[in-house]
């Protein structure tokens, strides 16, 4: 606590500092201009943010530039509300309101829609992409399932780029920084004729890494990506426009590294089972140890995407055709050592296939401005579970599971038979193998009637039909050079004669252990086994509608009140073979006010209630009768209340102040676990999320112009239950507690010469240098008593060249 006000004192002493030397410069300044008018399309319609009756959270390009953000995770801290993990950018997880998806399974849908230019993104995979010429991101809060659709239960984020325009543009940017960061990006829009134009973009980001392997020096967390963008532009007609764009994103860096925070003793030596955090290590000053094979994080994604409109008199009509696939694998370390007794990694490895296609009506119609239409989703998902160990781990877990540390009993039988060859020191490999096929139809309808000059009354609708076919293949270890060793006759036959049944053991599965599902039966009518492939298949189908009254009080200020309900549909577990789940609805209630205060202030605020069932999440946990913890699938009904706010003054010519606050208090109504039921336990979201900050512009004349903003977000301390702790992200330590309140302070100074034409920037991210443990992961804790975390960023600065034309 006195860390955090300490900072905050110093961010608000810097902000002091900085506003005193503008003073006489503000005293001098003309009478402040109005503020920005900002439009979006949150209501699937161009429309002003004030006029819109949802809350809605808005980053321009300006922004996005400001804070040197490279994708989401770089701006979440800055949206209250709105939490991006991107340690893994192949399986980032967007949370909003204290809603989000942990599941990392192809059979499970996210809680937050992620849309680009009105395209779903789908999978994770394909939710966390550079930032490529950019025009404004939308976050809107609160479920979207009526105007977006499904998988938007807890809110959508909907990233709007820049369109071929008619005017010649060029745009080229360099940014160096520390841990050598270099990032390149270049545009041009070129018309070709009066009615076609062409608008390309394309970005290199690369940095070395800020974390060293203390045994072989190799730096960890390295970026390696590169994105280009094209869209062709196309007036076919006065009346008829068509827009082709294609995408690429390709990502070929290092996956996250595993930091080790349990005391390792030296070889043969384990570490303590089960690990007690009183005795956990500092994360901070930890000498870094892993020993992935071919550590990397790799995706290679392209998209084309066709939009047509065509105006039949006073209606319009939108065509959007979406096709996407995308590859990625992620392969990092799970036990934060170098040691081949404790040795564990994982490969996620994707591979997606997508087609969107919708199409809509819009118009005015009197006192009606409406909107509708119908969409069509089919994806074909693979996913491969990959996990590496050796028999010596394995006789680790035996070890501390058990006490029965077996292949070591079988080196010594083999010893006593003067036989030379060893079961340790072999590779295993256990694999689960995925493919889902997946269609989702939809049709839907808006409608805002101006029932007065002053109210508005919307009434939407949208039906989704889900249908969903998946598979899970589990075959037996693979181990061939163990299994070369036990085949030879001798050997098998001295093996079996002292060890009996305990042999089977050394043969057996321990990572995707199928032996508690015995006699379950799948739909493609097999018992679930090894080696055998099991299907289900399930449909879903879900109505959501909303209602909105909106009224204004007088030209500049209006009050809504919504109720309006969330879909997410029914799916499988990835690793939890013949799992399976229904849908997941949300119903929430919102009153609000959106107020320009004359042209200096804006005042906008919320309060919600929601109330949200069936929420799926994966849980790590050992099965009875079972030695190593898997992913499982559980069930809550939970429940939530709170308010948003956001301000915005401009009290002088070039000078803005912002702030924008969240306030949530999530609760289980309903949920079992081994614990008991946590009915009334908060669900992990802390109360208070914040941001707060200053811009100003100072005009040079001809020497153009002088632009400073410096910003702080703040995210207030997790709210522990009595499963935190398993799950690491509440647990009391000499040295860290993943639930603390983090902060987060970014500067930003950039000169721009008077026509604006080149710019020199200089950013400092994460000005105090404030670094935080995320979580600790337990996947290897309860078998090998190796817990890791991993860290925020540290401070990070650079400088950026930019010539526009």
């Amino acid at each position: 606590m006195i860390n955090m006000e300490f900072r905050l004192k110093a961010t608000l002493a810097a902000g002091v500092a900085v506003a005193a030397l503008m003073a006489p410069e503000l005293a001098r300044a003309q009478e402040a201009t109005s503020l920005d008018d900002v439009i979006v399309t949150a209501q699937r319609r161009e429309q002003s943010l004030q006029e819109v009756p949802i809350t809605v959270n808005v980053v321009t390009a300006a922004k996005l530039e400001a804070l040197a953000a490279d994708d989401m995770g770089d701006i979440s801290a800055f949206v209250p509300g709105l939490s991006v993990s991107n340690t893994s950018p192949t399986q980032a997880r967007y949370n909003i309101r204290g809603v989000s998806t942990s599941d990392f399974g192809v059979g499970t849908d996210p809680a937050v829609g992620v849309y680009v230019d009105g395209v779903y993104a789908a999978r994770s995979g394909a939710a966390l992409l550079a930032f490529s010429d950019v025009a404004r991101i939308e976050v809107l809060k609160g479920p979207q399932g009526t105007l977006f659709g499904r998988n938007s239960a807890a809110g959508a984020v909907s990233i709007t780029t820049n369109k071929p325009s008619d005017e010649l543009e060029a745009r080229l940017g360099v940014r160096l920084g520390e841990y050598d960061k270099r990032r390149f990006e270049g545009l041009i829009n070129l018309p070709i004729n009066d009615t076609m134009a062409l608008r390309v973009n394309a970005l290199v980001n690369r940095r070395d890494g800020w974390l060293i392997d203390d045994a072989t020096g190799e730096d960890y967390d390295r970026e390696d990506n590169w994105a280009a963008r094209a869209a062709l532009r196309w007036d076919v007609t006065p009346r008829t426009q068509a827009i082709l764009s294609w995408s690429h994103d390709e990502i070929d860096q290092d996956a996250r590294p595993a930091i080790g925070v349990a005391p390792i003793p030296a070889a043969p030596g384990l570490p303590p089972y089960p690990s007690d955090p009183a005795d956990y290590t500092n994360p901070f000053e930890q000498r870094v140890f892993n020993d992935v094979i071919d550590n990397h994080e790799t995706r290679r994604l392209d998209e084309g995407v066709l939009t047509i409109t065509h105006a039949f008199g006073d209606i319009d009509f939108t065509s959007l055709t979406s096709v996407r696939q995308f590859t990625t694998e992620n392969r990092e370390d799970e036990d934060g050592t170098n040691r081949p007794d404790l040795y564990f990694d994982t490969n996620n490895r994707e591979k997606n296939r997508s087609w969107y296609q919708e199409f809509r009506l819009a118009g005015e119609t009197g006192v009606f401005n409406w909107i509708a239409g119908a969409s069509y989703y089919s994806e074909n998902a693979k996913q491969r579970s990959d996990t590496y160990a050796t028999t010596d781990t394995i006789n680790t877990i035996l070890t501390n599971a058990a006490g029965m540390p077996l292949f070591s009993l079988a080196d010594m039988i083999l010893g006593m038979a003067s036989i030379p060859a060893s079961t340790l020191g072999h590779s295993w490999q256990e694999d689960m193998i995925n493919e889902g096929d997946f269609d989702a139809t939809a049709v839907f309808a808006d409608v805002i009637w101006t029932a007065t000059d002053r109210l508005n009354l919307t009434f939407g609708l949208r039906y989704t039909h889900d249908k969903k076919t998946f598979q899970w293949l589990n075959d037996r270890r693979v181990a061939p050079e163990l299994d070369a060793v036990l085949n030879d006759p001798t050997i098998n036959f001295v093996l079996s004669s002292n060890m009996g049944p305990g042999l089977d053991y050394l043969y057996a599965d321990y990572v995707f252990d199928l032996s508690g599902l015995a006699g379950v039966q799948c739909d493609n009518g097999v018992t679930v086994q090894e080696g055998v492939t099991c299907e289900l298949s399930d449909s879903w189908s879900d109505l959501s509608p909303r209602f909105v009254a909106d009224y204004h009080l007088t030209d500049d200020a209006m009050i809504f009140f919504s109720y309006a309900k969330g879909y997410k549909a029914g799916g499988f577990n990835s690793v939890e073979v013949a799992s399976r789940f229904d849908n997941e609805d949300v119903q929430n209630f919102e009153i609000g006010l959106k107020s320009d205060l004359g042209s200096k202030a804006r005042l906008n605020i919320s309060a919600f209630q929601y109330d949200y069932d069936g929420k799926q999440s994966i849980r790590l946990e050992t099965p009875a009768g079972s030695s190593v913890p898997q992913y499982l699938i559980e069930t809550s009904d939970d429940t939530a209340w709170g308010v948003d706010m956001q301000l915005d003054l401009k009290p002088m010519d070039g000078l803005n102040l912002f702030a924008n606050a969240q306030y949530i208090d999530a609760t289980y109504n309903r949920k079992i676990t081994d614990e008991g039921d946590l009915a009334g336990q908060p669900t992990g979201e802390p109360l208070w999320s914040a941001s707060a900050g200053v811009s100003y512009r100072h005009d040079l004349a001809d020497m153009g112009s002088l632009d400073m903003q410096l910003v702080h977000a703040y995210r207030g301390e997790g709210r522990c239950n009595k499963t935190s702790t398993g799950q690491g992200s509440c647990l009391q330590t000499p040295w860290f507690d993943p639930s603390e309140a983090q902060n987060r302070t970014d500067l930003r100074l950039y000169w721009r010469n008077a026509n604006e034409r080149y710019q020199v920037g200089f950013y400092v991210n994460n000005l105090f240098d404030n670094q935080y443990v995320t979580g600790v992961n337990n996947i290897t804790a309860t078998t090998l008593g190796t817990p890791f975390v991993n860290l925020t960023e540290p401070r990070m600065w650079g400088v950026d060249l930019t010539y526009t034309y």
